[in-house]
């Protein structure tokens, strides 16, 4: 697992090589089928990242938001998403970040968080304690928070949550302050113990895999919106081998739900769930 812990790091590193010249440049965007933009940075930093995981780890599957999936048979699998949360980046806001996931069958077993601006990296390995480091202080573990009423909910952005903004309500309205913002960001600052729940739809697998190993090392919870295990499910997307859109609804219906403190899991469920 430390050789695998590294090939991220490693892969992490040259990501945030490629990101930093481009940040805050006036980088022009395009949108893809699904609306949302992307850059060459986040082109060059997906790029990048395959070379080094290829060379460190050539039978592992490879599936990345920019171009797809590689190896698509391999039961070992990194899932990358070289800029998560590419309208902050071209906005020139530092609350984006690099993704890095390794999936063992399905089930995350490795993640990475990065910030190359600012330099803070989480990184979450399954059965041990979340690591962190940056220049603003902190250190990683989610903070008590028994109580809905107490606790403060984040989210990206309203339009992500659709026809989920009803239930979405019901638990904004029992919690003490709501906030914006943050792509993968706000999930590095619940395993802080700055948030205490997120809740957010329209998450693709590469948007919450690495997530997983991050919050729960560092003590909090992350399913989806019914309180079940998340898993990426790529086994019709893997014979076909591409970023389809089999690939896009892989990993079940895009509703995530993190908590730091677990004890908030069943109260913000019973509200996700209209209750």
């Amino acid at each position: 697992m430390d050789a695998l812990v590294a090939a991220a790091e490693a892969a992490a590193d040259v990501a945030g090589a490629v990101i930093r010249p481009f940040f805050r440049a006036h980088l022009p965007a395009t949108l893809k089928h699904d609306r949302s933009p992307v850059t060459i940075a986040d082109r060059t930093a997906e790029q990048a990242m395959r070379a080094v995981l290829a060379e460190r780890c050539p039978d592992h599957g490879i599936m990345g938001e920019e171009f797809g999936t590689d190896r698509a048979d391999a039961r070992l699998r990194w899932v990358l998403d070289p800029i998560d949360g590419t309208r902050a980046f071209i906005t020139g806001r530092p609350v984006f970040g690099t993704l890095i996931a390794l999936l063992d069958d399905g089930v995350p077993i490795l993640g990475v968080i990065d910030q190359p601006v600012t330099g803070e990296r989480w990184v979450g390995v399954g059965g041990r304690p979340t690591r962190f480091r940056g220049p603003f202080g902190g250190a990683a573990g989610t903070r008590p928070c028994a109580e809905l009423a107490a606790a403060e909910l984040s989210a990206t952005s309203p339009e992500m949550l659709g026809p989920h903004r009803p239930a979405w309500d019901l638990l904004a309205g029992a919690v003490r302050r709501v906030s914006w913002g943050g792509d993968c960001y706000a999930y590095g600052l619940l395993a802080l113990g700055q948030i205490d729940v997120i809740a957010e739809a329209d998450l693709k697998p590469w948007d919450w895999a690495a997530l997983v190993p991050v919050i729960e090392g560092a003590g909090g919870r992350i399913t989806d919106w019914a309180g079940q295990t998340l898993r990426v499910d790529l086994s019709e997307a893997a014979l076909r081998g591409d970023s389809s859109e089999v690939a896009l609804r892989a990993g079940g219906d895009g509703r995530v739900l993190a908590v730091g403190d677990p004890t908030l899991l069943a109260p913000a469920v019973a509200r996700l769930g209209g209750r």
